[in-house]
């Protein structure tokens, strides 16, 4: 099943597209596919299923508040940011660090989500500013 979508895309990235595609002897929509794909791999169907935080168990909030990134998805971001950061990033890197920060960003929303639920049940103190 697929759904088919519009968008607009920067010159730049529809020239890697295109530059991609042709090295590799495809379609630049089959690239495209193929990249959007697997940036967002990583959040997978489970997304789906996640049930809203205020429908959680006090003991399951709190473990969403101290969530931390996986040890290795953490080292692998670090070095493929390092690696950015110094211009040395190779394409198949880039969509790494793309899924890496997806996944990053995902913990980080759920894990505020969950210490916001903890502290309006009272599970925990509210940060200091």
């Amino acid at each position: 099943m697929s759904t088919q979508v519009t968008l607009t895309l920067p010159d730049e990235v529809y020239r890697r597209a295109e530059r991609l595609a042709q090295l590799s002897s495809r379609d630049v929509a089959d690239v495209l596919v193929d990249t959007i794909e697997l940036s967002l791999s990583p959040l997978g169907l489970q997304s789906e299923a996640i049930k809203p935080v205020s429908a959680l168990s006090d003991e399951e909030v709190m473990a969403l508040a101290q969530l931390q990134m996986e040890p290795e998805q953490d080292q692998s971001l670090s070095r493929l940011l390092d690696r950015q950061q110094a211009g040395t990033l190779t394409e198949t890197q880039r969509s790494e660090l793309l899924a890496l920060m997806q996944v990053y960003e995902e913990g980080l929303l759920q894990k505020a989500q969950a210490m916001s639920e903890a502290v309006r049940r009272g599970l925990m103190e509210p940060l200091e500013a």
